[in-house]
Formats: structure tokens, C-alpha cells, sequence
């Protein structure tokens, strides 16, 4: 690592993130999202100008841009991380012209974007997949240890869903009369029913005005260039949609569903979009259970199988509905309540508006349960009718 990019990562981890810390503090005491006095702007001041002299040292030395996707695509969450902040504290204001005052961050972001083949800007996976400790410390924006919460869990999350996704992959290589799948299917479901367990000590110890207040603020939309670029979220990585796709819960036929997988492509590194493309082409293991049924009903192996199955089907839409149901309307919606109008303005980090967003993550948890609505693609007949054929076939073997 060159001797500019180190001194911006050094800076990320001391001097950038006191700065953050200190505002945040000042912001919560003021019981505020923002607080524009003397105290607060001197701070902002100072963040904005030592991020600035630390990028443009980058590139007036071109040569110290990395040549390893993952070392850019780690200095792309550095100098993402400045914007974000930037545009959290309110010290980003387009110019006359349309165009971000961020001119040199802008400018490297479109050189290692358009290099990565990624958007340009700090993702989420920048705090999780690609986060790595110095002195056993990783990227944070703040001190907070509500921030700490929030990454870990979050990240673990992610973990539980990747292996949940790897297990599902395996098992559509044996198919759903083999008499290994079924081992392969419990591994799924144990990392779903992580999920779910990250997800609740995520809401035992998050504290929900702080998260509000002074966490989530620094995952919104921000400017680069002339364009803004929706906010970072913890979603933006493969697996979920692997399992939804690999599962059958969801459909690549679904215009609703697509339109989330294409929007999230841009926003992760091309390792996950290279396997967010590779499970739309796959035939889902619902699709093959319900083809193969009425030959293999009378296995043993299939119904062991089958029963797996639904018991996955189920623990991927119960960790779902949980994260919709407590956390994002317990620690967004109900405290968005609260704030006056004017306050409400880009509140939300992808960047329609909140009941816009929250119908269309109600929807999306629906077809992750499977839930019986005329008005989506649920798959809530193709489940009942292959919970009906184990109930079929047990009843002939009583007989």
C-alpha cells in the first residue's frame, strides 16, 4: 500500500473518526439530527479539508492507485466513507452547477468505479465483507457503540445467509432425490435460523434513537459528480437472493423482483453480482420437487428430503419477517413519526420515500413467506400442495 493511500486509511481510523464521534455526541445532546453551530461547523470544517488534502495527494500521484481489484475496491470504501460523512453532516451542497464541491473524491470514485465495474460509491459490504482490522480494529465511522452493534450483527448475519446459500447451491447439484440432500438442506436451515437469532440480539442491544440519530444517517444517498447514487444497504450482497431463487420463494420472471436485483447489482463487488447472475438461470428446488414428485413420492430419501425443504422455505421467511417487522419498522418507521416534515426529506438511505419503501419491503417479505396474496407471485399453492403429498403418502403407508 502506497505511503498517500495508507495516510488516508491511518486517517479514516483516528482523525476522521474522533471527528465523526465528537459531532454525533454534540448532535444527540441537542436531541437533533443536525446542529449547525460554531462548535459543530468548526468540526465540519476540518473533516472536509483533511479528507480533501488527503485525496488530492492520491491523485497527483496516479501511480499509488492500487492494482488488485480488492485493494481498490477497499481505498473506493476510504474515500466513500469521507463523502457519506460529507453528505451526513450537511457539508456537500451541490454548486451552482449541479456538481458535487467533493471534486477530487468524485473524481477517484469514478476511476475505481468504473475500474470495479462497481457504483461509485461506499458500500455497505465496505463496513462487512471487505473490512479489514488494523491492530485487530475495523472501519467504523464513529466511536459509537451502537455502530459496533450494528456492523457485527449485521455482518454475522450476512455470514449465516452466505452459508445458507452455499448449502442450497451444493444441494441443487445432488437434486431433490438424493440421498445426501438432506444433509445439505439442514445446513441451510441452521444458517437461517442464525439469522434470525443475529437479528434479535441485534434488537436486545441496538438502542433505537441512537441508531436512528446517529448511525443510519451515514448510510443515505450522497452526490458524486453531477449524480446522486442511492444510499448503502445492509442488503447488498448475494446470498439472500440466491436462497430466495434457489428456494423458488421468488421469481426471475417477476418484473417486482427483478427490479431489486438490478438495482442492488451495482452496489455490491462483482464476485457477488457474479453469483447474483448465476442463480437467476437455475431451476429452484421447489420447481424440482414438484416435477419429480409424482415419481418419487414413494422414497423414503425424497420425503426426507421434501420435509427438509419446507422446514428451510419457513426459516428463511421467519428470519425475513422478523428483520421487516421488528427491525425496520422499529428502528425507522416508528421513530420517523416523530420528526417534523421538514426533517423527513431524504430519510430514507435508498431513496424513495419511507411508505413508498416499506410497501415495497412488505411485499417482498410476503413472497419470502410464501403468504397466500392473489395480488403477488406467491408460491403459497405450490407449498400446500407439496405439504399435501407427504400427508398423501403417509397416509397410504398407514394403510
Amino acid at each position: 500500500m502506497s505511503s498517500s493511500i495508507q495516510a488516508l486509511d491511518k486517517w479514516v481510523r483516528t482523525q476522521f473518526l474522533q471527528i465523526n464521534t465528537e459531532l454525533e455526541e454534540h448532535y444527540f445532546t441537542q436531541h437533533a439530527l443536525l446542529v449547525d453551530d460554531e462548535f459543530s461547523l468548526s468540526r465540519k470544517q476540518t473533516l472536509l479539508e483533511q479528507g480533501k488534502a488527503l485525496i488530492s495527494t492520491i491523485l497527483d500521484n496516479a501511480d499509488d492507485i492500487p492494482s488488485t481489484y480488492e485493494d481498490r475496491f477497499y481505498l473506493l470504501g476510504n474515500v466513500g466513507m469521507y463523502m457519506a460523512a460529507c453528505r451526513r453532516h450537511q457539508i456537500d451542497a451541490p454548486l451552482e452547477n449541479g456538481y458535487s464541491p467533493l471534486g477530487e473524491a468524485s473524481t477517484i470514485s469514478f476511476q475505481l468505479g468504473s475500474a470495479l465495474g462497481v457504483a461509485p460509491r461506499f458500500m455497505a459490504t465496505h463496513l462487512g465483507l471487505y473490512n479489514r482490522a488494523s491492530n485487530g480494529v475495523y472501519r467504523t465511522f464513529t466511536h459509537l457503540q451502537d455502530e459496533t452493534v450494528f456492523i457485527d450483527y449485521n455482518t454475522l448475519g450476512t455470514l449465516a445467509y452466505k452459508k445458507a446459500s452455499d448449502a442450497l447451491e451444493r444441494a441443487m447439484r445432488f437434486g431433490v432425490s438424493h440421498p445426501l440432500t438432506v444433509y445439505l438442506l439442514n445446513d441451510a436451515k441452521k444458517a437461517l435460523e442464525e439469522v434470525l437469532k443475529f437479528n434479535k440480539i441485534l434488537d436486545e442491544k441496538l438502542d433505537v434513537m441512537r441508531f436512528f440519530y446517529n448511525v443510519r444517517p451515514y448510510y443515505k444517498s450522497y452526490r458524486v459528480g453531477r449524480r446522486d447514487y442511492r444510499g448503502a444497504n445492509a442488503g447488498d450482497f448475494a446470498a439472500v437472493n440466491e436462497i430466495d431463487l434457489l428456494l423458488g420463494l421468488c421469481s426471475r420472471d417477476d418484473p417486482f423482483y427483478l427490479d431489486i436485483m438490478i438495482d442492488k447489482k451495482a452496489y455490491m463487488p462483482q464476485s457477488e453480482q457474479q453469483r447474483l447472475q448465476d442463480s437467476i438461470g437455475k431451476t429452484s428446488l421447489m420447481d424440482q420437487f414438484l416435477e419429480e414428485g409424482e415419481s418419487c413420492c414413494s422414497l423414503q430419501q425424497y420425503r426426507d428430503n421434501l420435509t427438509a425443504f419446507l422446514e428451510v422455505c419457513e426459516a428463511h421467511g421467519l428470519a425475513y419477517a422478523f428483520h421487516h417487522d421488528k427491525l425496520v419498522k422499529g428502528y425507522i418507521e416508528e421513530p420517523a413519526l416523530k420528526l417534523s416534515d421538514s426533517q423527513k426529506e431524504n430519510l430514507t438511505a435508498s431513496g424513495p420515500p419511507l411508505p413508498v419503501l416499506l410497501r415495497s419491503l412488505g411485499k417482498l417479505r410476503d413472497l419470502r413467506m410464501a403468504r397466500d396474496r392473489a395480488d403477488i407471485p406467491s408460491r403459497f399453492a405450490d407449498l400446500q400442495k407439496l405439504k399435501a403429498s407427504l400427508q398423501t403418502v403417509g397416509k397410504k403407508a398407514g394403510t
